[in-house]
């Protein structure tokens, strides 16, 4: 299952995403995962909580995000929770023109039985279509 977070640039995603990564840990039977593209929240999440800053690997594109996500997934079978702040800066496109990213991330989601929580910078209503299924 994929969920999304979404709203403009200043109104608490990566907050929310953060808090919902906390909570998550209570009910959590296997690792949880936090994908950023800085360190600057690293001691706001619980120690339970795998922390990656992708800034650390050079990501550069859809494609080498989709990798990396899917290495580090790979790490661990018994992964429950992957959380990724800010999908679309860290792959450096427009949300508009990530359809696959999300597709991929879909599909390994129902595969591996993982629930996939993304934040991304636009309003609702902005939302492209094929990521509204994901509200």
């Amino acid at each position: 299952m994929i969920k999304i977070i979404c709203g403009p640039k200043g109104t608490g995603k990566t907050k929310r995403i953060i808090d919902k990564a906390n909570a998550s840990v209570a009910d959590a039977k296997g690792h949880l995962i936090f994908i950023t593209d800085t360190k600057r929240y690293m001691y706001d999440l619980k120690r339970e909580i795998r922390f990656i800053d992708v800034t650390d690997y050079a990501i550069a594109g859809e494609e080498a995000l989709c990798g990396f996500i899917k290495g580090a997934i790979a790490g661990n079978y018994d992964n429950e929770y992957i959380f990724v702040d800010g999908v679309a800066r860290i792959a450096g496109k427009n949300l508009k023109d990530m359809a696959q990213l999300f597709y991929m991330l879909e599909k390994v989601s129902e595969h591996r039985g993982l629930e996939i929580w993304i934040t991304c910078s636009c309003a609702e209503e902005d939302l492209p279509d094929f990521a509204k299924k994901y509200l």
